[in-house]
């Protein structure tokens, strides 16, 4: 009896273990994603226009500190992506379109497959001619400058190898809302404490098999205006001393990206200022945390990448000098919003083309299902301001430029959402 027992103990055991198959050669498996990595310097080799402020006509009296744009690429078995991040203010979408089919025929990674994103810094050159460019400095940037990207993105995809990743979250409270109330009941730019102000601050860390740092993305929402207008040197303002005191942390050779949150009603604490200490001090604040977060990462074979996109539409408005009653905008030819969502590994970048305001970033991050979601603005093209339904009978600068009607919040959000869930 026993031995005719035994036999049938063993195979009822054999039947409850998980397969094989499934509960290990899978996962272990899985391909891991390899990633390469390339920085270039995009400083203007000559006086040329400055972004950001339409007061500031003349073309950069020098050079402060010098920008950079740096390459994320990333080649799985059936997927190659690439993120793109420049310390310049944004792109208008033609221009991407155009430097995305150059990227990839130098790359190889599919148009639909390429990020890029801006810092939103108003102490760089100007990426687009306009009426007011009497100099014509910036059609020669525009052009030194896609060469320069070129390359970089050529050299990024070469020699891919395989990365570990990890993800944290902390908080940098260098920021403000600057949706200012007046006496008067106006809406001002300036400093308001008491206003919505997303102070999360994102770090992602890229490293080899030897546990040898090769990247960091850091995200957090804030303008790029510490220097302010009167500024006429080229300087990367706190997103580039951010960059530079994570390096001299954690190591010159690391790639270090800094991407702009969700920040169209946000600026920095300190400034505007030209002795440039307030900018350092601002970078100093956010890579002290992220150093701090990076410190604390574990890390994990990267063994998935993962992209979808959409554009909508949306009606138009026309900008106007002065707040307007809201049944007294004027309509404008209808605007389109770009989304581009990236899923790497634990990472969810979900890229807007807008300069939407923290409340709505705030609500995209809060409703994805995923902890490690940020969102990235000046993605892919340039929107202009995207603001919140209540914002428009407040009046205030935002609303006032937005190229945008009332009623773009929530199918904005739930769009953006419904694509993170695709993943």
């Amino acid at each position: 009896m026993k031995k005719s027992l035994i036999p049938g103990i063993i195979i009822m055991i054999i039947l409850l273990l998980p397969s094989v198959s499934e509960a290990q050669v899978k996962p272990q498996d899985k391909p891991l994603i390899g990633m390469g990595v390339s920085q270039v310097n995009i400083t203007p080799p000559a006086p040329t226009v400055m972004a950001g402020y339409a007061a500031r006509t003349q073309p950069s009296t020098g050079v402060h500190d010098s920008l950079y744009a740096t390459a994320l690429y990333f080649s799985g078995e059936k997927i190659k992506a690439m993120i793109i991040s420049v310390d310049l203010i944004g792109f208008t979408s033609a221009y991407v379109d155009e430097l995305k089919t150059d990227i990839s025929k130098a790359s190889g990674v599919s148009p639909e497959n390429i990020m890029i994103t801006a810092a939103h810094n108003h102490g760089a050159p100007s990426p687009r001619s306009t009426d007011s460019d009497t100099t014509n400095t910036v059609p020669a940037y525009v052009k030194f400058m896609k060469e320069r990207l070129l390359t970089m993105a050529r050299t990024a995809s070469m020699n891919p190898v395989p990365v570990k990743m990890g993800i944290s979250k902390g908080e940098c409270r260098m920021n403000i809302n600057r949706r200012a109330l007046a006496a008067n009941g106006t809406i001002f730019l300036g400093r308001n404490p008491e206003g919505p102000c997303d102070h999360d601050l994102v770090v992602a860390r890229f490293e080899d098999m030897n546990d040898k740092p090769v990247a960091v993305l850091v995200n957090w929402p804030c303008h790029g205006t510490v220097s302010g207008q009167d500024n006429t040197l080229i300087t990367g303002d706190w997103p580039g001393a951010a960059a530079r005191h994570i390096k001299n942390s954690i190591g010159n050779d690391v790639v270090v990206a800094v991407t702009a949150g969700a920040s169209g009603d946000i600026n920095p604490l300190y400034g505007p200022g030209k002795n440039f200490t307030e900018i350092e001090a601002v970078g100093f604040h956010v890579a002290r945390e992220a150093n701090r977060i990076l410190a604390d990462i574990k890390t994990y074979p990267l063994k998935e990448v993962q992209t979808v996109s959409g554009v909508m539409a949306f009606p138009g408005k026309k900008p106007s000098s002065a707040d307007i009653p809201v049944d007294k905008l004027e309509p404008a030819s209808d605007a389109e919003i770009r989304l581009t969502v990236f899923k790497i590994g634990e990472l969810v970048i979900s890229g807007i083309s807008g300069e939407l305001v923290n409340e709505i970033g705030m609500e995209i991050k809060n409703r994805s299902p995923y902890s490690g979601t940020i969102v990235a603005t000046h993605c892919n093209g340039s929107s202009g301001y995207i603001c919140t339904d209540k914002m428009f009978p407040e009046g205030g600068y935002e609303v006032r430029v937005t190229r945008f009607m009332p009623g773009v919040e929530k199918p904005l959000i739930d769009k953006c959402v419904e694509l993170i869930h695709q993943f």
